[in-house]
């Protein structure tokens, strides 16, 4: 499976911006859809997940700003930000995991990332 995203640029506080990462491959089945962050200097970070049976969870740092969708049927996941903040600005990155049938009886799993987007909020 491979995931392409989408959507990064340069932002001023306070603006919006829209992610998205759509998966590719053959047969597969989503478990999970999330997306992380690495700022400079700093460790990856998980922003937003977003499971099967549409639990979501954010870092406190985006709750009310961010928002996490998935569209099962395209395998795509978009993640809405608004209210953005310079402390925002970071490479972002879709993550999905799932499985991939081998035969009748069993299945493979894995775990895909995308090539991440540079998200810029300025002040």
């Amino acid at each position: 499976v491979q995931l392409q995203a989408s959507g990064g640029g340069l932002v001023q506080a306070g603006g919006s911006l829209r992610l998205s990462c759509a998966a590719s491959g053959s047969s597969f089945t989503i478990n999970r859809m999330a997306w992380y962050r690495q700022a400079p200097g700093k460790q990856r970070e998980l922003v937003a997940l977003l499971t099967s049976g549409g639990s979501t969870n954010y870092a406190d740092s985006v709750k009310g700003r961010f928002t996490i969708s998935g569209d099962n049927a395209k395998n795509t996941v978009s993640l809405d930000m608004n209210s953005l903040k310079t402390e925002d600005t970071a490479v972002y990155y879709c993550n999905m995991e799932g499985y991939s049938p081998v035969d009748s009886w069993s299945a493979n799993a894995w775990d895909a990332w995308g090539q991440g987007t540079l998200v810029t909020v300025s002040s």
